[in-house]
């Protein structure tokens, strides 16, 4: 099969809408979509409603642009059919992913995290003779919730709790948010929220860029994992507490019942896990027990 654009060729039901280049666009058919559609669910869980067709073309757009192939059709068999294809998912799956994220974005669950939780999880660990606490940040995008953890544990808790190590993991569907991740440089939008101290003491501005201290970078771990595979959650062990934020919107109802009971599944008991504001495990789950904390809840695993 060849994979080169012709721009006189066109795959059934791919219509141009606009020519030449970076304004080339195809709309796909509707069958195609619900292959597509399909193909990403079984992948990944993430469900494109009818309406958001418009939303997946314009995605793979780009990497019809970039590979010079003619249809999504094509792009489908390429990625399905050829050995090259299973090195296209990770950019299959940054093109379908949205990371939009800042640092602090839910300040009542940091503030829950090191005023009750973690004080909570050491006492219990105390008592059995264990001094780790894990904290993964599940959907961590480019970083700025798990390092917003790392600045609040090294300035609350640390002092508190000498002899206790925390190891903080993020990991990610999107090899390019974590690569920006490991880097750890962000724009003013990004930092907006960063308490004055905190900036002060652990970015360095480099232009209209800030660059994240070594001492928090040091605190973190990173690594590319799908939510939806069940062997790749259940090799992450056993963790104390989980933030997944703003992932489940972009799942179906089956979906979110299954990463949801993985999460679970890879809580230690009286672990926790917190989840977007606009997200409810209701309806998902009744295995967690519902905490109520000022201005947010978490929900805990018994």
């Amino acid at each position: 099969m060849n994979f080169e654009i012709s721009n006189n060729t066109l795959k059934t039901g791919e219509i141009v809408s606009a020519k030449g280049d970076e304004n080339l666009f195809l709309e796909m058919s509707f069958e195609l979509f619900t292959q597509w559609r399909q193909f990403i669910y079984e992948k990944t869980g993430i469900y494109f409603q009818d309406n958001k067709k418009y939303l997946l073309e314009s995605r793979l757009m780009r990497r019809l642009l970039h590979l010079k192939i003619n249809s999504f059709k094509d792009y489908l068999e390429f990625i399905q059919n050829t050995p090259q294809g299973k090195y296209e998912l990770r950019y299959l799956y940054d093109s379908i992913t949205i990371n939009e994220t800042f640092f602090f974005r839910n300040q009542a669950q940091l503030e829950a995290l090191v005023l009750k939780v973690i004080p909570e999880i050491i006492e219990l660990k105390r008592n059995n003779n264990q001094n780790k606490v894990r904290i993964w940040s599940a959907a961590v995008s480019s970083g700025e919730e798990v390092y917003s953890v790392a600045m609040m544990i090294n300035d609350f808790i640390n002092h508190k709790y000498p002899d206790f190590e925390f190891e903080l993991l993020g990991t990610d569907l999107s090899n390019t948010a974590l690569e920006a991740a490991v880097k750890g440089i962000y724009s003013e939008y990004s930092v907006r929220n960063v308490p004055v101290q905190f900036l002060k003491r652990y970015f360095r501005k480099i232009d209209n860029y800030y660059e994240i201290s070594p001492t928090i970078k040091g605190m973190v771990d990173f690594k590319h994992l799908n939510l939806y595979e069940d062997l790749a959650i259940l090799s992450m062990g056993s963790i104390d507490v989980i933030f997944c934020a703003n992932v489940l919107i972009y799942f179906d109802q089956n979906s979110k019942i299954k990463v949801i009971n993985n999460l679970y599944r890879s809580l230690n008991k009286n672990g926790y896990l917190f989840i977007g504001y606009s997200e409810s495990l209701h309806g998902i789950s009744k295995a967690f027990k519902i905490v109520s904390f000022p201005k947010t809840v978490g929900y805990k695993k018994e």
